[in-house]
């Protein structure tokens, strides 16, 4: 029986930035496959590559070395089945929500088809009646509501999550995570999400890539329980507590000492 095709992977990928000065390695040699309906969390220090990981996989960056797959087909260029969410929500301040939320179709050509599955993400995100309203009139929270229905209007395959509650307040960051997983439980995407919040990382996850200092490679892979859904206070059980410590055990170490020894 043949054994199903990831929805992603990446195969010994490097990456070398050029600078005025000497070359920057960002990635050395990283491997990871991530099958289909995964939520897969990527920690590590400051700098250690995981926003240009983000970029080679949505085709933004080519990378020096290796290449990333998605469902098998390499990825040579931006595709209209990857979606993206940023740290911010990046809406067009001139759009109303509804408009902002059907950039895609504008910019890939959909059928308008898509304006009746935006409308449903909207409702269940928390923001109908809100579809002719413009940024400046939301929330910092309804903002990135609006801007992961807008990464998921066009039904990608792969959604890719760049810290995107970092801009948030605490209260506002935990509802929101809470959120994404109801999003999540809903819809079964492919998730690829960057975090340095560990919490979030365990109370999302089905496993947690931690990555070394740069150059960024793959340390460890933690394995989480796969019930859902769970909550914060579920973080202070046994089982997500020592989970918890072991990543921020594994963090800890890995911003002490740098690929190769480097200083």
């Amino acid at each position: 029986m043949t054994a199903p095709i990831p929805t992603f992977e990446m195969r010994g990928l490097g990456l070398v930035y050029a600078t005025s000065s000497s070359p920057v390695e960002a990635i050395r040699s990283l491997s990871l496959s991530v099958e289909d309906g995964e939520f897969i969390s990527i920690v590590g220090p400051s700098g250690c590559g995981k926003s240009s990981l983000l970029k080679i996989i949505h085709g933004l960056v080519r990378p020096t070395f290796g290449a990333a797959y998605i469902c098998g087909t390499p990825v040579n260029g931006p595709r209209p089945d990857v979606g993206m969410v940023f740290q911010t929500p990046v809406l067009l301040p001139w759009r109303t929500v509804l408009k902002n939320v059907l950039l895609p179709m504008d910019v890939q050509r959909l059928d308008r088809s898509v304006e009746a599955r935006a409308r449903e993400l909207l409702n269940m995100v928390g923001l109908a009646g809100f579809e002719t309203r413009y940024p400046d009139e939301l929330s910092g929270g309804m903002q990135q509501r609006a801007a992961i229905v807008r990464a998921l209007v066009h039904d990608p395959k792969l959604l890719l999550m760049d810290e995107p509650f970092a801009a948030l307040d605490a209260l506002t960051r935990e509802q929101m995570a809470l959120e994404l997983q109801r999003i999540w439980i809903t819809s079964r995407k492919t998730i690829l999400f960057v975090t340095h919040s560990i919490s979030e990382a365990v109370l999302l996850s089905d496993r947690i890539v931690l990555m070394s200092a740069r150059p960024g490679r793959v340390i460890t892979v933690f394995d989480c329980p796969r019930e859902r859904p769970r909550s914060f206070d579920d973080l202070a059980s046994p089982r997500l507590a020592e989970l918890a410590k072991a990543i921020r055990h594994g963090l800890d170490t890995t911003q002490l000492v740098t690929v190769g020894g480097d200083d």
